[in-house]
C-alpha cells in the first residue's frame, strides 16, 4: 500500500494528522508532509478513515 498526497489541493486543515499522526503533518508550507509513504497493511483502517477525512480530497491510498 502507498499514500498519495495531491500538494495541489492541500489546504493544510490538517485532519490527516489529527487521525493518523504516525503518517502525517503539516509541515512548514503549509501542506502535508507523508511521514510513512509505504505503511504496512495492519494500517488500512486508520489510514482510509483519515484519507476520507480529507476535505479537499487530497490523499489518497494505493493498493
Amino acid at each position: 500500500m502507498r499514500i498519495e498526497a495531491d500538494l495541489n489541493k492541500c489546504d493544510g486543515l490538517g485532519m490527516c494528522e489529527a487521525m493518523a499522526p504516525d503518517f502525517f503533518e503539516v509541515g512548514d508550507e503549509g501542506t502535508v508532509v507523508v511521514l510513512d509513504g509505504n505503511p504496512g497493511e495492519e494500517h488500512r483502517t486508520d489510514l482510509a478513515a483519515a484519507v476520507d477525512a480529507c476535505p479537499v480530497l487530497a490523499l489518497r491510498l494505493v493498493s
